[in-house]
């Protein structure tokens, strides 16, 4: 297959938390547009999974994330643009958020339950968004050893 039709994958990964009935997002700014998003972000060179949501959770948050399981894999492959792949990945966080900065285009971290994130007037970032929050709550939840990385 030549290189020019090998699909282009962006890997990502998300942090899935919840205090009560609340989880914690992000609002984000992207391209001048306002998005509610789990904290999330791109895996780094170098980077394990568990270590990218871990410092992701962190950048976008400041809350620490002690990851506790899998919650899914999430592919999107749209017709036309990027192909993305998400690993989402359920942990606990600390108690408060550190004092440092928010990462650049994070608004605010905010605690919200399922029916007001469905209803928010914010749009959601895309369709992961619900579909980890609808897997969390119906109790999927794997092992973290089914993640291997090899370096």
């Amino acid at each position: 297959m030549p290189s020019s039709d090998r699909p282009l994958v962006s890997l990502t990964v998300a942090g899935i938390a919840r205090r009560g009935d609340a989880y914690l997002l992000v609002e984000e700014r992207i391209r001048g547009q306002r998005y509610l998003n789990q904290p999330a972000g791109h895996v780094e060179p170098g980077e394990t999974l568990l270590d990218a949501v871990i410092r992701e959770v962190r950048e976008e948050t400041r809350f620490g994330f002690e990851p506790t399981g899998l919650l899914g894999i999430y592919h999107d492959n749209p017709g036309q643009g990027r192909r993305v792949l998400r690993v989402a990945i359920i942990g606990e966080i600390d108690d408060e958020p550190d004092d440092q900065p928010l990462d650049s285009g994070i608004i605010a971290a905010r605690f919200m339950d399922r029916a007001t994130l469905e209803n928010a007037e914010i749009p959601h970032r895309s369709p992961f968004v619900t579909a980890a929050i609808r897997d969390f709550e119906q109790g999927y939840c794997y092992p973290l050893d089914l993640l291997h990385s090899i370096r």
